[in-house]
């Protein structure tokens, strides 16, 4: 199998998203966020390829000017919100950028590595790295990023993508493996001027293919359940979405409008906490009913959304913990096997470590709730099945 790290990381994030774009090669509208970052990217670029003479900021906003796509904004308050933005970005990066300061390796340099084994069955990462500068003490490769949320400094220092281009890095120029602690990895959050850089240590790079063989395996076995997250207001498979495919029903058997009926009932009556608990249960019934007949897990009214979820505690293997954290003399922190215990010292965990102890998980039960959501207030009530 071929894939890239954004591929990868939109099985991640959403299975049946990446089914839907990767397998069944359903085209999904490019959003304004996507067109901007691109735009971006490119005037970076053409900031920093070598010339005698770099490219002054008038030069530089012209070559944006020219990039630029009116199309994809839905009114003229947005786009010149989002042209401004644009402009600024490229001011403050020039005011305190030199370009023909940097010895620059590689601009945007395509990869494709080989990851797996004769067990495994061997794969293909690809992707594009934005840039790759020679320093002082010895390499530094760089991501830009436009998004307006900057990360933590340790979801830096365990990003996958800045991972897996410095493993194709290697790949490129194999003697320098022995010169890791000298080449730095860093995203470059245009929008606020700042770069939050890091290191990477050969365990790092060893469990990284293990994750990508571990996503690829499930995409073998066909594993596409969708999630719900807030990266679900943003993707464009919305309306074929089980989770949203009620929003965007258009015409309804008999036994449709009588759901949509006991929905609207039932998005009333959970205002009143205590209320006419019997009729809610039944409710509840009608509409768990309606959605396994109709193939959804939520559904929507006027008054709000109602979301079916399936619920599952876990509990450990008391045996495979103690094998995995005795010998970190974190076993006595733990003896109960307790939840909260664990969660305290996961974090202080070596990676690999913490996905063994992700794997001693066993299923203790599982439940199906309704949710709802109406006015930024959200009620669950609970069923056993």
């Amino acid at each position: 199998m071929r894939i890239s790290y954004s591929t990868f990381d939109s099985y991640r994030n959403c299975p049946l998203k990446y089914k839907f774009r990767e397998i069944d090669k359903i085209k999904e509208p490019k959003s304004k966020e996507a067109v901007f970052g691109t735009l971006i990217h490119a005037v970076l670029k053409y900031i920093h390829t070598p010339a005698l003479l770099a490219p002054t900021i008038d030069q530089a906003l012209d070559y944006f000017s020219k990039g630029w796509n009116s199309e994809v904004y839905e009114n003229e308050m947005e786009e010149r919100s989002a042209f401004s933005q644009g402009v600024t970005i490229i001011q403050n990066y020039l005011a305190h950028t030199k370009p023909n300061d940097y010895n620059i390796v590689n601009l945007e340099s395509r990869f494709a590595i080989e990851i797996g084994d004769e067990s495994t069955g061997k794969h293909i990462v690809s992707g594009i790295i934005d840039r790759i500068d020679k320093t002082e003490e010895g390499y530094e490769i760089i991501d830009y990023k436009t998004t307006r949320k900057m990360p933590s400094q340790d979801k830096v220092d365990n990003d996958i993508q800045l991972s897996i281009y410095l493993k194709a890095f290697l790949a490129r120029y194999p003697k320098e493996i022995d010169h890791l602690d000298k080449i730095t990895v860093s995203l470059y959050y245009v929008k606020h001027g700042v770069k939050l850089s890091s290191k990477r240590t050969q365990e790092q790079l060893d469990t990284l293919e293990k994750l990508f063989l571990e996503v690829i395996k499930s995409i073998e076995e066909e594993k596409f359940d969708p999630i719900l997250s807030p990266l679900c207001d943003w993707c464009g498979y919305q309306n074929i979405c089980p989770l949203w495919k009620h929003k965007f029903k258009e015409t309804h058997t008999i036994e449709s409008e009588d759901a949509e009926e006991a929905i609207s009932e039932y998005l009333k009556l959970k205002s009143v906490i205590g209320e006419e608990k019997q009729k809610l249960g039944k409710l509840q019934t009608r509409i768990l009913q309606y959605m396994e007949q109709e193939g959804v897990d939520r559904v929507f009214d006027d008054d709000g959304i109602i979301a079916k979820s399936l619920r599952k505690t876990y509990t450990y293997d008391a045996e495979k913990l103690r094998a995995l954290l005795e010998p970190l003399d974190k076993w006595e922190s733990v003896l109960k096997v307790d939840g909260i215990a664990l969660r305290n010292i996961l974090a202080v965990l070596p990676t690999e470590t913490r996905t063994e102890v992700e794997r001693a998980k066993v299923l203790d039960k599982e439940s199906t709730s309704l949710s709802v959501k109406k006015n930024k207030i959200e009620v669950d009530e609970e069923l056993s099945l």
